[in-house]
């Protein structure tokens, strides 16, 4: 409650015009104590403060509520305006202006930017005051407004300064999460790969040869989810994954190696792949190659496996071309909309299948590349297909993309 309080003066307080609007105040109504007030159901806190009488409260004091008139102002959310407390009916024998001295008192109500009840912009004096006259009322009224609009303004403030620092901080996190993951996990990863590989050169027995393999594998498969969590954290809060775009000659030979090594690694399944690139793509080739290979990865997966898998890759139109073929049930049209979210899995599929990162990835991608992605699902048989331009200088690109 007192953390909440000392938030609602420093609201007051930061606003600038806060000083002026209680001179106004005093200037129009001629009362010699003005003072914004926070106001609930158990405390009177002053908020801000004029006090050319003495009256001596301070920014932080606060009162019995039960012993002031605000506390009937936020019952009823109506303003109560006394000329000359000695001739009003009403308040000329209450306890409030015997208690503190007045003669002349007004108070409105001040609302929160969700319209809850903040507090209120009073005055007071010990002499009479002509204050229920409609100018007067109305400026007031005007003056608790423009407290009221500061106060949304302060808020929505606050709100971007901490949406800001909180941006800095998950910035922080982000870099030292990379950094995690790029170096403390994949130097061991390093070693242990190294070492393994040293070792497949040794003669070794046939169990051991069997465990040996198993822990490469097992370091191979770390290796690349290390990756796919790398690439995620870029791609979804670092501003998309970098791109070293080059004129890629070779990047025919680079897809068929992908193919090449999903069908030694899903021996029961059959890659049939037509890819007729003759000459140079502008792209950067190690993430092409990474893209054919989830969507490759993809389709073996949850494709039918009594029927093959077709991979095309193609330059048509000026337009580098890749697409990924595989029989099966079609996917529903809501199903798709999930597809390239990241950690979403088909409904049926282990998580040991991977970390659901794939298609997020392709889609990172060929949003990098400057290209399309199209899904389409439907009599037996789902086609991904990648299209990009592949004839643009790299140095044209990377410019645009900068």
């Amino acid at each position: 409650m007192q953390t909440e309080l000392a938030a609602d003066i420093a609201a007051i307080e930061a606003i600038s015009s806060v000083p002026t609007i209680l001179e106004a105040v005093a200037a129009i109504t001629g009362l010699r104590f003005v003072c914004i007030a926070r106001v609930s159901a158990d405390s009177w806190t002053t908020c801000a403060v004029l006090d050319r009488l003495g009256f001596g409260l301070k920014v932080g004091d606060g009162l019995d509520v039960a012993t002031t008139l605000c506390e009937e102002v936020r019952d009823t959310g109506r303003p109560v305006i006394i000329d000359n407390v000695s001739q009003d009916a009403r308040y000329r024998d209450h306890h409030t202006p015997r208690m503190y001295g007045f003669q002349s008192y007004i108070s409105l109500p001040i609302q929160r930017p969700d319209g809850s009840y903040f507090g209120t912009l009073c005055g007071l004096d010990p002499l009479p005051a002509n204050l229920s006259n409609t100018a007067t009322v109305a400026s007031m009224g005007l003056f608790a407004q423009l407290i009221s609009k500061h106060l949304e303004s302060e808020l929505k403030l606050n709100e971007s300064q901490c949406a800001l620092l909180s941006e800095r901080d998950t910035s922080e996190l982000r870099e030292q999460f990379i950094a995690v993951l790029g170096h403390d996990l994949r130097t061991p990863l390093s070693s242990i790969l190294l070492g393994a590989e040293l070792l497949r050169r040794e003669p070794l027995s046939a169990q051991a040869t069997g465990v040996l393999e198993r822990m490469r594998r097992s370091a191979l498969r770390i290796s690349a989810l290390v990756n796919d969590v790398m690439d995620f954290t870029r791609g979804r809060m670092g501003g998309g994954i970098a791109l070293s775009l080059r004129n890629e000659a070779g990047l025919r030979q680079s897809l068929e190696q992908v193919v090449a090594e999903l069908q030694g690694a899903y021996p029961e399944h059959r890659i049939l792949a037509e890819i007729d690139l003759p000459g140079e793509v502008v792209c950067d080739g190690g993430r092409i190659q990474q893209l054919l290979s989830n969507l490759l990865k993809n389709a073996l997966v949850h494709g039918a496996r009594e029927e093959p898998v077709l991979v095309r890759a193609l330059v048509h139109a000026g337009e580098l071309e890749i697409s990924v073929l595989n029989g099966g049930p079609a996917i529903a049209p809501a199903t798709i909309d999930q597809l390239f979210k990241p950690f979403w899995r088909a409904p049926g599929h282990a998580a040991s299948e991977g970390l659901g990162l794939g298609l997020f990835i392709v889609a990172e991608i060929a949003r990098s590349h400057g290209g399309t992605l199209e899904v389409k699902s439907d009599h037996g048989a789902t086609r991904f297909t990648f299209r990009m331009r592949a004839g643009e200088p790299a140095e044209r690109r990377g410019a645009a993309r900068a």
